[in-house]
């Protein structure tokens, strides 16, 4: 079916927008630059000094990527006659939406709004994109209440836009994974939150005999090797359910690969098969409790001695701690290297735990911290006092070579992450959108007044876009193809989403989305977590301004 004479017009007026939205970033980046490297070098000083415009400079580049997904996904649906009602009502407001925000004020948090004027765009500049014709054409109010009642009336009846992912392994494996956490997995997540107890270990095997732990290891060392964009289908419907089941590959996902990219032949063989079974759990444990993001000043020692390294220091937010079976554990084996040049990745067995007791290895102590949400797996704080583990366990055999191993699999972590998000953006979508249905007020379902409607449909637009820019990343990767900034962006923006989406949500449920009965409560602490973990929103956009700003125009 071929496309009708409003899409083509709406496709074009998108693809206008993004023209000038990608001029104005380009302004953008002269300015920023001009702050931030005017000798053409990125100045750390500066950086720190004019942060809130780089991070700025960051949002505003997710924002353009984001555009520049949504209308590829977009064209690549009218192209093939699926441009329907759902996906036309989402471009038109996803376009309005973030060009009326790159013109006047992108939300980097809930008190922080930065302005072109912010990241030094001059007054003319930013003068000509608000005035560009596509914005006032897409911007019209009567088209863009048209679309968020059309969007809503789509969204009652179950169709929240088409994916276009055109491969029948990836729309299999995507149904599979739905279907499994709708049985299995969400029915279960309100009493395990509640109880505040380990994802019960039946599932856990359940998983493993599907592959999720598997899903990116190599079919050589008995994986499926489906890529990363089955790591996103597969996280996302699994969040759905809930986040802690969703999160069980992340642990697999982040071992697989620093082993894969860096391990010995003989390490590679001896931990993925096992990894990719679900025999062993792992579970990474990098953090420190003075040290955060800042690697370089991280403490935790491995003194070699003789067949053995004897590690010494603390480590914190540990997810699955106790009853992991091995450590992917960051050290300082060279006391007398700085920064980053002394940190070695050892590959640590220990014997799994259990609630009597969680860390019953020799020179190994720990305990839980109690939080809000992302529960079923536990966080711990860990101390080291003579912990031992063998020196055929440093990752690549070769000390000093940590940081770079691990620098190597951030690409995939925040991927794996942003698909994360989006699971828990969709979860919240739904609730909102099924206790809107449901409610009636003065007569009538409260889906029928605007600011409900809005609301939801908006978030289904916002969490398509997420989604779009994620799955790019993932494609980039499986292409084998730098993605640092696009994956930092799919993070970022679909860490918010979430949150977003949740809170939105719960405010559609009025009183009973804070009454602990109601899954909406428990899913707002879950995607309170998601713009902190795997680099905290402020590092993400620090990490993306630098990047950008490192790459040729």
């Amino acid at each position: 079916m071929p496309i009708t004479t409003d899409h083509d017009a709406l496709l074009a007026s998108c693809a206008s927008l993004l023209s000038a939205a990608e001029a104005l970033h380009a302004a953008t980046r002269a300015a920023v630059a001009q702050m931030l490297a005017p000798d053409g070098r990125v100045d750390a000083e500066r950086v720190e000094a004019h942060q809130f415009a780089a991070h700025g400079f960051a949002w505003q580049a997710t924002y353009v990527e984001a555009l520049r997904q949504t209308l590829s996904w977009a064209g690549r649906l009218a192209a093939s006659g699926r441009l329907g009602a759902a996906e036309a009502a989402m471009l038109q407001l996803g376009f309005a939406e973030y060009g009326a925000q790159l013109a006047g004020g992108i939300a980097m948090s809930q008190t922080e709004t930065v302005r072109p004027s912010d990241m030094g765009v001059a007054a003319d500049v930013v003068a000509a994109f608000a005035a560009e014709p596509a914005l006032a054409r897409l911007s019209q109010l009567p088209a863009l209440e048209t679309a968020r009642r059309v969007l809503a009336g789509e969204l009652a009846e179950g169709r929240f836009g088409t994916l276009a992912l055109d491969d029948d392994i990836l729309e299999a494996t995507r149904e599979q994974f739905l279907r499994f956490a709708a049985s299995e997995v969400a029915p279960h997540a309100p009493g395990w939150h509640a109880r505040d107890e380990l994802i019960p270990l039946q599932l856990v095997q359940k998983l493993a005999d599907m592959g999720v732990f598997g899903l990116t290891i190599p079919e050589e060392y008995g994986g499926t090797g489906l890529g990363k964009v089955a790591m996103c289908l597969v996280s996302e419907a699994l969040s759905g359910g809930y986040i802690g089941v969703g999160s069980l590959g992340t642990r697999s996902e982040i071992a697989g690969e620093l082993i894969r990219l860096g391990g010995t032949e003989e390490q590679k063989e001896r931990w993925l098969p096992r990894l990719a079974s679900g025999e062993i759990l792992p579970t990474a444990v990098f953090t420190e409790p003075n040290t955060g993001s800042d690697l370089g000043s991280l403490r935790t020692r491995a003194v070699r001695d003789g067949d053995v390294y004897r590690v010494h220091g603390a480590k914190t937010w540990i997810t699955h701690g106790a009853r992991s079976d091995l450590m992917t554990l960051l050290v300082r084996t060279d006391p007398q290297a700085e920064g980053y040049r002394g940190l070695s990745m050892l590959l640590a067995e220990k014997p799994r735990g259990s609630d009597a007791d969680p860390f019953p290895a020799p020179g190994m102590s720990g305990t839980e911290i109690p939080v809000l949400g992302y529960r079923g797996m536990k966080e711990y704080e860990i101390s080291f006092d003579g912990f031992e583990v063998p020196v055929s366990g440093l990752l690549g055999g070769v000390e000093g070579q940590g940081f770079k191993q691990l620098m190597e699999t951030f690409e995939s972590a925040r991927i794996q992450t942003a698909a994360r998000a989006l699971g828990v953006a969709q979860n919240a979508l739904e609730l909102g959108l099924s206790y809107a249905q449901s409610r009636a007020q003065f007569g009538k379902a409260i889906l029928a007044f605007p600011r409900v409607h809005a609301k939801l449909a908006f978030m289904a637009t916002e969490t398509m876009m997420a989604r779009q820019l994620s799955y790019f990343a993932a494609r980039q990767k499986d292409d084998d193809r730098r993605c640092d900034i696009e994956a930092g962006m799919a993070k970022l923006l679909a860490a918010r989403v979430a949150f977003s989406n949740a809170d939105c949500a719960l405010q559609i449920h009025g009183g009973n989305g804070y009454a602990l009965e109601y899954p909406i409560s428990r899913v707002l602490c879950d995607a309170r977590i998601l713009s902190i973990f795997e680099g905290a929103a402020e590092i993400q956009a620090q990490v993306i301004a630098r990047g950008l700003l490192g790459r040729s125009n």
